[in-house]
């Protein structure tokens, strides 16, 4: 089979679908609609008189024969994306698009801050971010690297430290301790309203405290279960309850009196953000770029 411009772009867009097992996240990568891309598998499928997908209303698999030619080409277009990137190092102004999968607390702690400067650095970089607090396969999800806290990256990643390890406290409305009082303990917890947090995994987070020796990990009631720390923040400076958040996004609020940390000494050091991404590509030279910046900024 004679190769055309036609039929590369139709072998790219397979692998797109082949990574993502949906043609609208598939879609989304590549930049064409779900319906283009149907229509170009259809034209692929008919010039090689094999199937390659198995599709209903709800999966995209592959067929055998597309597993095989999955296996066959895919390697050769990471090299040539590998080759292309390369060429970075020629450029006045490197060029690229990275996809980050990021956890809710390192977009407003760690990208926030440090975009602005990078896309000013670096114009011809074009990001690409989800903000989710769900444990997701990057590879899966079609990102090129994904931020978590340390101990929580797959350990067939590689990764990358990105932040010193920060401190979790425990915080409210001087208005809600005014009105039931203030824990000196943490046990002292199990009597108060506090806002439970769901993890990525849908479990629910176990409060850590130490102090010394001592260790101590409470369940703690509350009416309401949340996921995002913007929500928890915001129903403590109203007196709902009491939060439990990294302390660099309750020091604002604690500065104007809009919000006591209490519990201090027992205040509980986690472990900061971490990069992760496969080891088996060549890191490319936007990530590679993206990395140094937001680590230049958390230790500078």
């Amino acid at each position: 089979m004679q190769l055309n411009r036609t039929d590369l772009a139709d072998f790219s867009y397979f692998l797109a679908i082949a990574r993502h097992r949906s043609f609208r996240r598939a879609g989304l990568e590549v930049g064409v609609s779900a319906s283009a891309l149907s229509h170009s598998l259809k034209g692929l499928e008919a010039r090689l008189g094999v199937r390659l997908l198995n599709r209903t209303s709800r999966s995209v698999t592959l067929t055998a024969a597309g597993e095989e030619l999955r296996a066959a080409i895919s390697a050769h277009f990471d090299a040539i994306g590998t080759a292309v990137d390369v060429l970075n190092r020629y450029r006045d102004d490197p060029a690229g698009r990275i996809r980050v999968n990021v956890l809710e607390h390192a977009s407003t702690m760690l990208l926030a801050p440090a975009l602005p400067s990078f896309i000013e650095r670096y114009p011809q970089i074009e990001l690409d971010v989800v903000v989710s607090n769900q444990m997701v396969d990057v590879v899966e999800a079609g990102a090129d690297a994904g931020i978590r806290y340390g101990g929580t990256v797959p350990e067939d990643m590689v990764a990358q430290r990105l932040s010193p390890d920060m401190r979790w406290v425990a915080t409210s409305a001087p208005s809600y301790f005014e009105r039931y009082g203030t824990p000196l303990h943490p046990n002292d917890l199990l009597s108060h309203n506090c806002l439970r947090f769901r993890l990525g995994d849908d479990s629910r987070y176990a409060w850590e405290f130490d102090r010394h020796d001592e260790n101590v990990a409470v369940d703690v009631p509350g009416a309401i279960t949340i996921d995002n720390s913007a929500l928890a923040l915001d129903l403590a400076r109203r007196g709902a309850a009491i939060a439990y958040v990294p302390e660099p996004l309750a020091l604002p609020y604690v500065e104007r009196g809009d919000l006591r940390i209490v519990l201090e000494d027992w205040a509980s050091d986690g472990p900061g953000f971490h990069i992760y991404y496969p080891g088996r590509r060549q890191l490319p030279t936007a990530l590679r770029l993206l990395i140094d910046h937001i680590r230049a900024a958390n230790w500078h």
